[in-house]
């Protein structure tokens, strides 16, 4: 069974059609690429997966479970977690508080006990404290807990908003552009996290990139967008060599 099937997924604003007839297929465990030239459509898909917009038309699946229309917080607790464009941190909180933000999903405990600090609460704060550290290990940021994320570096930012996402404990992972503003260094080193990801946490993921040697480096499979409709899909090797996707990279 695929970890995430989309049939026939449009959207429209107005009289522009921002996505017309996009259909994916990812299995579990699959690294993923979206691309296309800019404007073509890729955020609105992840906005339409997230719950951000409801389509006009089509159907989403993750895990054979009919998510479609549904809230941006069902749709997170139904597994699916993702970052932004535009990184996206709780920038007066901690490293480790940003983590823990996450970890809320699954660690609960009543207003009372928050209040009273029964017993608990200092239960369930110990546990997350342990897994977000955990996580943060994974990223290299266990010796920045106490930082707040404003000021990490921008490299680092990018990892702890990855390492939030995960923290929601997802079955589905969406990054979006991870390596933008990045240098070659950095960006090598987060193809290597991106890889880690997946194996370490049997994660299925789907990026939108702009890097193409990122993009070649670790995806498996690529889906192309241009003018809200697949120009193509396939093995990435395939797509990358298509006269097509050339072309509409060329023209953007």
């Amino acid at each position: 069974m695929a970890m995430l099937e989309v049939s026939n997924l449009s959207i429209a604003f107005g009289g522009l059609q921002a996505v017309d007839n996009f259909n994916l297929k990812i299995n579990k465990g699959q690294l993923y690429g979206l691309i296309g030239p800019n404007g073509a459509g890729k955020t609105t898909v992840f906005n339409l997966l997230t719950g951000v917009y409801k389509p006009n038309e089509g159907i989403v699946k993750l895990d054979g479970k009919d998510i479609t229309g549904r809230s941006t917080i069902e749709i997170n607790k139904s597994g699916v977690a993702r970052t932004f464009q535009n990184i996206r941190l709780f920038k007066d909180m901690t490293v480790l508080d940003n983590v823990k933000a996450g970890l809320h999903n699954h660690y609960k405990y009543s207003t009372v006990t928050g209040i009273l600090r029964l017993p608990k609460y200092y239960k369930l704060e110990k546990e997350m404290d342990e897994r977000a550290m955990e996580i943060l290990k994974v990223f290299d940021l266990d010796k920045e807990v106490n930082y707040l994320a404003s000021n990490l570096p921008y490299g680092k930012q990018r990892k702890l908003e990855i390492a939030r996402a995960l923290a929601t404990e997802p079955k589905l992972l969406l990054l979006d552009e991870p390596a933008a503003g990045m240098n070659p260094n950095e960006t090598q080193e987060l193809m290597d996290t991106i890889r880690f990801v997946r194996d370490h946490f049997d994660m299925t993921i789907l990026l939108i990139e702009h890097d193409m040697k990122l993009v070649g480096g670790i995806c498996e499979e690529l889906t192309v967008l241009n003018f809200g409709q697949v120009l193509t899909q396939g093995k990435t090797a395939f797509v990358l060599n298509d006269p097509a996707v050339i072309t509409a990279y060329l023209g953007e």
